[in-house]
């Protein structure tokens, strides 16, 4: 992962798609994350984590979610450790998988970072809506232009 310190925070950095309503699964939570993508990098936003054990299942990110919608990604980065910004160079594919009626959404992204891969792998929740329209605005970015930006659409139930 990238520093999340990073301070290529410029007045002319775009927000090209605020990618809402995710979660990463974990052995014994769910980590609920946002992604911001400017015209300069991914900015990838921790806003809550709800814990498998039932005492400790209250935190969805909804209240940190409102926190980064108007929020500057150099004032998301500064709002969880956990935050960190990929620059745009680094980022390899842009993968969105859509769901159906019996699978949710799902979402791929792989960059490299000092001759490592890393990726993440994230999956819609219950109430996020569809995303396909704007991945695929992704598609036509010029800053993007080196991204595999890809959507797969379900035909069907599955």
């Amino acid at each position: 992962m990238t520093d999340n310190l990073d301070s290529s925070d410029t007045p002319d950095e775009s927000l090209l798609a605020h990618l809402t309503g995710w979660f990463r699964q974990r052995p014994t939570s769910m980590e609920y994350w946002e992604l911001l993508v400017t015209d300069e990098r991914l900015v990838w936003c921790f806003v809550g984590e709800s814990f498998k054990s039932m005492l400790l299942r209250a935190d969805t990110g909804e209240r940190r979610r409102q926190e980064i919608e108007n929020a500057t990604p150099q004032r998301v980065l500064t709002l969880s450790e956990r935050n960190f910004a990929v620059p745009l160079a680094a980022v390899e594919s842009i993968r969105l998988r859509d769901g159906s009626l019996f699978r949710r959404a799902a979402l791929t992204v792989e960059w490299e970072t000092d001759d490592e891969s890393d990726s993440f792998e994230l999956h819609a929740t219950k109430s996020a809506d569809s995303q396909v329209g704007d991945v695929e605005a992704l598609q036509n970015e010029s800053a993007l232009s080196h991204v595999a930006v890809e959507v797969e659409t379900s035909n069907g139930l599955f």
